[in-house]
């Protein structure tokens, strides 16, 4: 069973320098880690990615429109949500 002496068998690789979630061992010997950061603002981990703002679309046109969705696209890549383009 977990302590706060021991991992009770959980294996886990070492902290790194941008590792910030906190886990704790509830007293029914379980290892607990909060599901999302805290602050929206940040990754955890590399577990959850933030894409670049894209402004809300006032287009007037298919052709601005599509202008504008294909700047989401770009930025939803860019921010490694979506698999680049193939080549």
């Amino acid at each position: 069973m977990a302590t706060e002496e021991t991992l009770g068998g959980v294996k886990a690789a070492a902290a790194g320098e941008d590792d910030t979630v906190e886990v704790k061992i509830g007293e029914d010997g379980k290892l607990y880690a909060p599901a999302y950061p805290t602050d929206a603002t940040e990754s955890v981990s590399g577990l959850v990615k933030k894409a670049a703002n894209q402004a809300d679309s006032i287009a007037e046109d298919t052709a601005t429109l599509v202008t504008d969705f294909n700047a989401l696209l770009a930025k939803l890549k860019a921010a490694g949500l979506m698999a680049a383009d193939e080549e």
